[in-house]
Order: structure tokens, then C-alpha cells, then sequence
């Protein structure tokens, strides 16, 4: 069976298409994205403005149509903070519904995080023991820990790096001051969530999710420009670290020439490296490993497990 998940995000609207069984892993045939930055079209009072949601309004009917041409079964179609925390976030929603000709299901950052967590565990397997996950984005930083499918504990900071880069870091290049505020201000934020994290069990497998996390495993060098998913590519905390300076000094035309770095996160990589260098630090770790599946595939996974093996189940969306 042939499933599709459009994913609106506050970075991109990404449709996956996957064909997909009980009991199968997600086997990808289709996968288009629009880059949008919907944060960039907030205004002062957190709506996003007509630009923005006409924008929004072209990304989705462009993925409706490579969903339609794709002949999927079924279509689920979700989002993420961005139109979750949105002032005109009812609206928008009613609009995209319109031009999608279905339901959008808009998810809280706790369940985005439970997911995640389902995929990286499908991905790494029961013999990972123990799971963390780490997943930053562009409106939210998600979390998740447990030894099971399902997490003990997840959570959601508004950390996400389009967010912070627009509240802390506009200045290109922004510089090490405004960086040292930003740390400051996440730290705060994710004191709660260490509280409650380094309560539970320490982890035997740390992994991290977002293109933000890959992109930065690309540049410190511990992963080549093909990688694929079956190789293992880790990002060091030390080495994470030692970047972040140099990031804050460069412009973000500069930025995308490094590796890994592409011209759609060049501006805000510096606010994905800042907020989640304090996260390992707080959590006191020292390695994760990145992940290729996520939210995405957390939503086929969810999907086919609720419907059930019966075809005519599964060709209708179910609600998380």
C-alpha cells in the first residue's frame, strides 16, 4: 500500500510517499519539499501574514498534486508549531483543509516528539537498549526517552532554530555576544526539561533527527556528503562546540559554503548549533548519533499500526 505524508513544518511543507505493510518498513518512492521559513512571515502579534499563507497555500496544492500523481492510498497530512502557535492559527488551518480537500491533524510539540521516538526506535532496533532523542527544528526542539515504543517522557521547548534566530540572532553575522544571550535564554528554557530528563535512567543510545543536526554532523566531519542512513554518522559535543564561534563571526553567504551547510539553513544553523550544544550540555552528552527516519516516518509507522492489517482500514486516515 502505497501511503503519503504531507508534513507541514515551520522550515518546509515535505511530502514522503512510501509503500508500506503490516509488519514492513517504510520503503520511500517520493519525496518533494518547498522551503518556506514560515517563521520569517510572523508578525509582530504571531500571525502569520497574507504573504505567508499565500505561500503556504502554493506549497501545499503543489504537494497535493505530486500526491495525487503518485496514486497514493491515502494521505495524512500534518503540522508542526508554526501553525500550531500561529495568533491566526484556526484560519490558516481552515484554509489549508480547503485547498488539501481533507483534514489537516495538527500536532502537539509531546506527541511530534512521540513519533519521532517511534521511528528512531523502528530504526535502531530493540538492541539500542535504552533511547534519547533529540530533534530540533525550525519552531520547536523536541524531545523523547524511554525503552520502549512508546516514550516515559516527552517534551517541547519553543526553541527551534528559525525562532530563535529571529528573536536573538538577525544581525548577519550575528556575533558572539548575541550568541552568549541566546545560550543564556536556552538555557533557561530547557532547565525543566533537564530536571525532568536526568531523572530518568541513563540512556544507552543518544540519537538526533533534524536536517539541522545532520547538516551540523556534515560539517565538524564526522560523516561524508553521501551519507545515506547505513553508515553511522555522529556529532561530538566537543567538536560541536569548537564550531559555533567561527559560525558566529562568518556571514550567512559564507556559512553555505562550508560542509554540509545548504543555502536554505545557512541563516539559522548558527541558532540549531547554539541551542543544541546547550541541550548536550545540560543532559551531559557527549555523542549523539543521527537518525535518518523521523517525524515522517513516525506518522506512516502510527498509521498502519492503528488501521490494522485489514486494506480497507488502512486506506483511511486515522486520527493520533
Amino acid at each position: 500500500m502505497r501511503l503519503g505524508v504531507l508534513d507541514i513544518g515551520s522550515n518546509t511543507v515535505h511530502l514522503l510517499a512510501a509503500d508500506l505493510h503490516p509488519g514492513g518498513r517504510p520503503l520511500a518512492t517520493t519525496s518533494d519539499r518547498t522551503v518556506l521559513r514560515l517563521m520569517r512571515y510572523l508578525t509582530d502579534d504571531g500571525a502569520i501574514s497574507p504573504e505567508g499563507v499565500r505561500a503556504l497555500e502554493d506549497a501545499v496544492e503543489r504537494a497535493r498534486r505530486v500526491a495525487d500523481a503518485d496514486d497514493l492510498h491515502v494521505l495524512l497530512a500534518t503540522a508542526t508549531s508554526a501553525v500550531r502557535e500561529a495568533a491566526n492559527g484556526a484560519e490558516v488551518i481552515s484554509r489549508i483543509e480547503e485547498r488539501l480537500g481533507q483534514r489537516l491533524q495538527v500536532l502537539t510539540g509531546e506527541l511530534e516528539a512521540e513519533l519521532t521516538f517511534l521511528a528512531v526506535r523502528r530504526w535502531f532496533g530493540w538492541s539500542a537498549g535504552r533511547l534519547m532523542l533529540l530533534d530540533i527544528g525550525g519552531g520547536s526542539f523536541e524531545f523523547a526517552a524511554g525503552e520502549d515504543e512508546l516514550p516515559e517522557a516527552a517534551a517541547s521547548a519553543p526553541l527551534g532554530a528559525g525562532r530563535m534566530t529571529i528573536d536573538f540572532l538577525r544581525e548577519d553575522p550575528p556575533g558572539e555576544d548575541r550568541v552568549a544571550r541566546l545560550r543564556e535564554h536556552a538555557r533557561a528554557t530547557l532547565e525543566p526539561i533537564a530536571q525532568r530528563f536526568r531523572a530518568l535512567p541513563r540512556p544507552d543510545h543518544i540519537a538526533g533527527t533534524s536536517k539541522a543536526i545532520r547538516s551540523l554532523a556534515r560539517l565538524v566531519g564526522y560523516a561524508g556528503p553521501g551519507w545515506s542512513g547505513s553508515e553511522r554518522m555522529l556529532l561530538p559535543r566537543t567538536a560541536l562546540g569548537s564550531w559555533i564561534p567561527r559560525l558566529a563571526r562568518i556571514p550567512a553567504s559564507a556559512r553555505q559554503e562550508l560542509p554540509g551547510i545548504t543555502p536554505d539553513r545557512a541563516f539559522q544553523i548558527v541558532a540549531a548549533a547554539v541551542c543544541l550544544h546547550t541541550a548536550m550540555e545540560m543532559l551531559d552528552i557527549a555523542e549523539l548519533e543521527v537518525c535518518p527516519w523521523a517525524l515522517r516516518e513516525g506518522v506512516l509507522l502510527r498509521h498502519i499500526e492503528q488501521a490494522g492489517a485489514d486494506a480497507g482500514d488502512a486506506a483511511e486516515p486515522v486520527t493520533f
